[in-house]
């Protein structure tokens, strides 16, 4: 086989590669009609191009247009590493009206995350964050404990491990927001990088191979920009979210 064939059999590889890989993306469709579409969007995809997404060239934003063959626009931020319900609109002007939601903090957002440790029962994290400019702005997360467990797994100086399943709902909007507040607080999210505990991330990784962030956007609560009509919209958990509930032993059933 010669240089050009072999070339020629890279090139015809690559773009198969590249049409299974974005047939096999089709993004879970929770909710559409001719203003809004809502998706679960998985753990590891960016909304868009960001600097602070690194190096990637596959975009929510990107492949939700081709799926459905139109325009879409981001109502609000996710983090890349976060999956759950994530809002677009198809036209700039609803999306204004969504992020008018936004900032008046009439949008009630839910999310799921496994952190170290046994949190408080209930708690009101209320603690400042800085932003990329420097600037300290006001950050408030409400969480509740849904569930806990103790491994006979050795720690540190502790001969236990200790988890909980717990539901946040941020009453601020900042970046990587509940990511910090539960770092501060000492219950780290599981697979948290860089806000999370290394140790228990290399623990994660090699005894039971789990390398993704344990934080799922579950539900979101707003107005529909056009008729007002009351929408919730939820966002079933990745399997490696339900895996490691299990490895945990953290019951939990959803709603």
């Amino acid at each position: 086989m010669n240089l050009r064939t072999n070339l020629t059999f890279c090139f015809v590889y690559l773009i198969l590669f590249n049409f299974t890989f974005y047939t096999f993306l089709n993004l879970q469709i929770l909710y559409q009609d001719e203003h809004l579409v809502a998706i679960n969007k998985p753990n590891g995809l960016a909304v868009h191009k960001s600097k602070l997404v690194g190096n990637t060239n596959e975009f929510a934003l990107q492949l939700l247009r081709d799926q459905i063959r139109k325009r879409v626009y981001p109502a609000h931020r996710l983090d890349r590493k976060t999956s759950g319900v994530m809002l677009f609109t198809l036209a700039e002007k609803v999306s204004s009206m969504l992020q008018k939601q936004f900032m008046e903090r009439n949008v009630s957002k839910n999310y799921l995350a496994i952190v170290r440790g046994y949190t408080e029962t209930h708690e009101v994290i209320d603690y400042p964050l800085t932003n990329y400019s420097g600037k300290v702005q006001e950050a408030i997360t409400e969480y509740s404990r849904v569930a806990s467990s103790e491994l006979d797994l050795p720690y540190g100086k502790h001969e236990t491990s200790r988890y909980s399943l717990i539901s946040l709902t941020p009453k601020t909007g900042r970046t990587h927001q509940i990511r910090k507040h539960m770092n501060h607080i000492r219950h780290p999210i599981i697979g948290d990088r860089p806000h999370g505990c290394n140790k228990q991330n290399k623990l994660f990784k090699n005894r039971w191979e789990v390398n993704t962030m344990m934080l799922h956007a579950s539900e979101i609560e707003f107005s529909h920009p056009i008729t007002n009509k009351k929408m919730l919209l939820k966002a079933d958990l990745p399997n490696e979210f339900k895996r490691t509930l299990k490895i945990l032993s953290l019951n939990f059933t959803s709603a």
